[in-house]
């Protein structure tokens, strides 16, 4: 782990290095989960602005740690930092603004099932397959989940991320929710002890994994499966009461009932993993940009606290077009009176 974020480091630090000769006024890194809203704010604020935003998408854990080392300006993650990872960063204190909100989707490779014909999943089953507990597409506990779907006598294939993620975070948060087992091993993390499985790099990794291998079964966020035109499964709600598509109503859902009852005072690190509400989707997370309190740079700090806010007003209506749910406007204001807190030395 700590070798591939050096190389993280030493591959964003020439990024950094050619971004500025290039005139980039701010620099970012970390969740890829979030690349595809931060990339189209970014193009849409240099557009208004002139301001140039470069951000590097190599997973939550390296946005993290550049972000704790001050060789970027702001960091984005999919799991909050711990209570030891803000302590150890080098800027002092940290503050998480939540952007979006967004769903990880189960998605599987079975030839013989139609794109239409989506399987059904609960949170122990999937925590029991992530464990190496059900090895066959065709066990009992899938088939009762799925009755008159076929499923054929295939070894599953368990896929999850290789490094540091925030998606991880979301889906190991989630599988801890529901499993005790699960919960009392692996546990929530944005990187984890996997039981079983192979890894890939990138959600583009996870996908490519399934889509080559029949009988994988992997966790990737909403946006990349509906690009990609991925096969995703249904998944349980909390109430037990219905199985739900991974949808931008189904984390809006997640998310409203915990907003309505966030006190002023909180610093956001919130989870809405299988959260209550009968169309509330059970694997859904805010995601995180996260950046120093005491800016260490009065110039770039206004920067990007004007970025943020253009974010928080203009940006959030384009979430939608990329699979994204907007913040709900309770929390908006929140994070606009959080930003206020920032100073700038």
């Amino acid at each position: 782990m700590k070798q591939k974020l050096m190389l993280a480091a030493a591959a964003l630090a020439a990024l950094a290095g050619t971004a500025a000769a290039q005139g980039a006024d701010l620099t970012g890194a970390g969740s890829t989960f979030a690349q595809p809203i931060y990339a189209k704010w970014a193009d849409a604020y240099a557009a208004k602005t002139g301001v140039k935003i470069n951000y590097a998408s190599i997973g939550s854990g390296g946005g993290i740690h550049q972000l704790s080392e001050m060789t970027v300006d702001f960091g984005a993650t999919d799991g909050p930092m711990t209570d030891e990872q803000l302590a150890q960063a080098k800027g002092g204190p940290i503050l998480h603004i939540p952007t979006v909100i967004g769903a990880v989707a189960i998605s599987y490779n079975l030839p013989g099932l139609p794109l239409s014909e989506h399987l059904k999943f609960d949170g122990p089953t999937l925590a029991d397959i992530y464990l190496g507990k059900i090895t066959k597409w065709n066990d009992a506990r899938l088939a009762k989940l799925n009755p008159g779907v076929k499923l054929p006598d295939t070894d599953i294939l368990v896929v999850h991320r290789s490094e540091g993620s925030g998606t991880t975070y979301i889906f190991t948060d989630y599988l801890s929710r529901v499993s005790p087992e699960w919960a009392k091993g692996p546990g929530k993390s944005i990187s984890v002890q996997w039981p079983v499985g192979v890894g890939g790099k990138g959600s583009e990794g996870v996908a490519g994994q399934i889509k080559q291998v029949e009988g994988a079964i992997g966790y990737v966020e909403l946006a990349y499966v509906t690009l990609n035109h991925l096969p995703y499964g249904l998944v349980k709600n909390a109430d037990g009461t219905a199985f739900l598509a991974p949808s931008l109503e189904g984390a809006t859902n997640a998310a409203a009932g915990t907003a309505a009852k966030l006190p002023k005072t909180t610093d956001f690190r919130i989870s809405i993993v299988n959260a209550p509400g009968a169309k509330s989707y059970p694997i859904s997370s805010f995601t995180w940009i996260v950046l120093y309190k005491n800016q260490p740079n009065a110039v770039k700090g206004k920067k990007l606290l004007d970025f943020l806010r253009w974010a928080m007003k203009d940006g959030e209506p384009m979430a939608a077009s990329l699979q994204y749910a907007p913040m709900p406007k309770n929390m908006q204001a929140m994070v606009l009176a959080r930003l206020n807190e920032v100073k700038l030395k």
